[in-house]
């Protein structure tokens, strides 16, 4: 443990602008995303002009934003490279994120003032090699999810002058961050080109073969659902909080580039309070009201990975790769109307009669809702049932004064299934 820790700058993923808007809106100090063509996800759907825009908006509000450039590069790719190191010189993030040690020397020749990140694809597990890359010019290194919270430890000694980032939330991979050949290999998808499948959360029937006897055959025992064998947990860092901000990292970052608004808000919210109740009074810290809050959330089950040692049996979840929260998004606020009817997007089937909880930015506990009437927006026809047909379904809700406070545009809300 160090004296007079800061506190940690809460990093959210963004795959679009409408989640960049959301995430900051429910705490995130900084946002990092990316375009497709450099960097590891190649299904996020923001555009250099939302980039553009969003930058922008973050900068208002004093938040930053990091992109990725986190591609292992190919001859095919320099070109690609090239022409975005251009656009890096009018974007001016407040940093970039990379892997490869020539797109490192690439970026840092042609932009020398911009701060360069380490990626967690880089593997930096030890603080020697946080320190070589340091004397390269990196003004941070995130590290890899395979380090336990005890070597964390020992590199934040060992590197007390380097900025320092980990993952504490977010899908984990059963490779070795990231460095996966299984989509590759089965579908063409390459992980390291930013296109995984997740081959790993398919179901497989499969049998084993002893070498001594080339010619039997054992099946694996498996259930109605198939086997499992490779689906890991998702990672949550909640119940070692305390512990890992004791350690003074400079900052906690979420995996999810690819996840909806809801996921960034609901994470941003829970992982924002908690940190904001330890600094308020570390002495009487309970993480289990903010872990409370992001069981709600899709996932398959938790773990937290490689922080207590190395991950055993535990961390995987043979079964299945439905989710084990009951809650469902349900929706995200759009605007008013000028009689104060909320216009909600919704994700979710709405009826009259069901129960809504809406997650203030400005309040932990959620906002019960019972859904007495609503109506269709583009028509102000009242319902008794819709379901979310269209990705621009929305409808109207009568709410309080009070409600249209708390809930602004680009809140989330919730719903518990039978």
């Amino acid at each position: 443990m160090i004296k007079n820790i800061k506190k940690p700058e809460l990093l959210l993923p963004a795959g679009s602008l409408a989640r960049l808007k959301t995430a900051a809106l429910y705490g995130a100090d900084a946002i990092y995303a990316g375009v497709p063509a450099v960097s590891l996800r190649a299904r996020t759907s923001i555009s250099l002009e939302d980039m553009e825009e969003g930058i922008e908006f973050l900068h208002n509000l004093g938040k930053k934003i990091y992109l990725t450039l986190n591609l292992f590069t190919h001859n095919r790719d320099i070109e690609t490279l090239k022409g975005f190191v251009e656009r890096l010189k009018h974007l001016k993030p407040d940093g970039v994120i990379i892997a490869d040690p020539g797109v490192f020397d690439y970026v840092k020749e042609q932009i020398p003032s911009l701060p360069l990140h380490v990626s967690t694809q880089a593997n930096v597990c030890s603080w020697l090699t946080a320190r070589a890359w340091q004397k390269k010019g990196a003004s941070l290194c995130v590290l890899g999810r395979e380090v336990p919270l005890s070597e964390i430890a020992e590199i934040r000694k060992n590197c007390p002058d380097l900025r320092l980032e980990m993952f504490i939330h977010g899908a984990m991979c059963m490779s070795y961050s990231g460095r996966c050949l299984i989509s590759n290999f089965l579908t063409g998808r390459s992980a390291n080109q930013g296109k995984c499948a997740h081959s790993c959360r398919w179901k497989y029937k499969m049998f084993l073969q002893e070498e001594t006897r080339p010619d039997e055959f054992f099946e694996l025992d498996e259930d109605d659902h198939g086997s499992y064998l490779m689906n890991s947990r998702d990672l949550c860092a909640m119940p070692l909080l305390k512990d890992i901000l004791e350690v003074g990292m400079d900052s906690f970052k979420i995996e999810g580039r690819n996840k909806s608004e809801h996921y960034v808000a609901m994470t941003a919210h829970a992982y924002r309070h908690a940190i904001d109740a330890y600094f308020e009074n570390p002495e009487k810290f309970d993480y289990r009201p903010f872990m409370k809050e992001l069981e709600t959330l899709q996932n398959r089950g938790y773990t937290t990975g490689f922080l207590t040692g190395n991950a055993g049996p535990e961390s995987q979840n043979y079964d299945a790769t439905a989710s084990t929260s009951s809650f469902r998004a349900a929706g995200q606020v759009v605007g008013y109307t000028s009689k104060g009817e909320m216009i909600l997007t919704i994700r979710h089937k709405i009826k009259t009669g069901m129960a809504l909880e809406f997650i203030s930015p400005s309040a932990f506990a959620p906002i019960s809702y019972q859904v007495k009437e609503f109506f269709e927006e583009r028509n102000g026809k009242p319902l008794e049932e819709i379901s979310c047909g269209r990705p621009d379904q929305k409808i109207l809700l009568p709410v309080s004064k009070e409600m249209q406070e708390k809930l602004p545009v680009l809140s989330v809300c919730r719903t518990k299934e039978a």
